[in-house]
Order: C-alpha cells, then structure tokens, then sequence
C-alpha cells in the first residue's frame, strides 16, 4: 500500500492544521468544509452527554481559528487533518 492510499492517523492536537466538517459557530450557509489551526484542546473538560441529562446543546472538544478570522468549535468526530 503506498503512502498516499494509507490513513493518516496522527492525532488531532492544538496547532493542528485542520479542515471543519461540521462546527458550532458556523455560517448557516456554509456547505464547504473550512479549514484553520487547532487554538484549543478541551479533551480534559468535556463531560459525556449522557452525563448532561439532555441532548441538545452539545459540548464541542475543539476551539478552531478559521482561515477566514472566524472561531469556531467543534465536536469529536467534526475534524479531519488538513
């Protein structure tokens, strides 16, 4: 298997350059995935949503500064590395 067929599996860490899939914080209009830089990690803090007792209002893991300026945050599973 050559290099570029193989997944990446470096982890997701502040300083990251990554690409947005899905973020709170976003335009609604937004349909393209956007891409910036890992400013904060908030592995440490966040609390299982069960734990929460409700389902909406989700804990985001990951503070990202956009390309574009914009801060946004972003769940577990929103990121991949650009």
């Amino acid at each position: 298997m050559s290099d570029s067929d193989a997944q990446r599996t470096d982890p997701i860490a502040v300083g990251s350059r990554v690409k947005v899939i899905a973020a709170s914080g976003s335009r609604s209009g937004d349909t393209e995935p956007q891409v910036g830089v890992v400013v904060e990690d908030y592995g440490d803090i966040v609390i299982d949503s069960s734990d929460l007792g409700r389902d909406w209002a989700p804990v985001q893991r990951w503070a990202i500064s956009l390309d574009d300026g914009r801060l946004v945050f972003a769940a577990e599973g929103g990121l991949e590395l650009a």
